[in-house]
């Protein structure tokens, strides 16, 4: 049972961390990176799809996203999405290719940017702390229902927050190392 509600939480905590990671992906450093666009969805026959599965998304050069529609009638349909998101972008048609030229960064805005990293590495760990007092309050239930023994329970609680630790280690790990790539020239 204790082994159960040990697995559990460190299977939500994994996926917690890996939401953090993706978010991540989701913030603009100085180089061009085709999950910029991941959350960005166009209207392709009357469903909203992501624009990666209506055209192949590739990186042209270090500050330079290449676009090539699979149709063409879907060009102007992506150039307003990517127009209309909140990423800033301003893309440039060529012909069937759409191409979107990043301005470098800003030392303010790159400050900005860390300041977001952070806020959402703080968001990762609080989620974490939730996932940890989940499980404390599903081993004090176990004790309560006379399952487990006080003993256990705080053998249990010691290896909980062990794992707590190591996710939260990571997610500082990670938050470190997407800061040093935001504030990179």
């Amino acid at each position: 049972m204790i082994e159960d509600i040990l697995d559990d939480a460190e299977a939500r905590m994994t996926k917690s961390t890996d939401a953090v990671t993706q978010e991540f992906a989701r913030i603009r450093t100085g180089r061009a990176s085709t999950t910029l666009l991941d959350h960005i969805s166009v209207n392709y026959y009357g469903s909203q799809v992501p624009i990666a599965q209506a055209a192949t998304v590739s990186v042209g050069d270090a500050r330079t996203l290449v676009i090539q529609a699979w149709e063409k009638n879907m060009i102007p349909l992506i150039e307003k999405a990517i127009m209309e998101s909140d990423l800033g972008l301003n893309p440039v048609t060529a012909g069937e290719v759409i191409r979107i030229p990043l301005p470098p960064l800003t030392e303010e805005r790159r400050k900005e940017m860390t300041k977001i990293v952070r806020q959402e590495g703080e968001t990762g760990k609080v989620a974490l702390r939730n996932i940890r007092r989940d499980a404390l309050g599903d081993l004090r239930e176990l004790v309560k229902e006379k399952a487990i023994g006080e003993d256990d329970e705080k053998r249990a609680e010691a290896k909980m927050q062990a794992v707590t630790d190591r996710f939260v280690a990571k997610i500082d790990a990670l938050v470190a190392e997407k800061e040093a790539e935001v504030m990179e020239v």
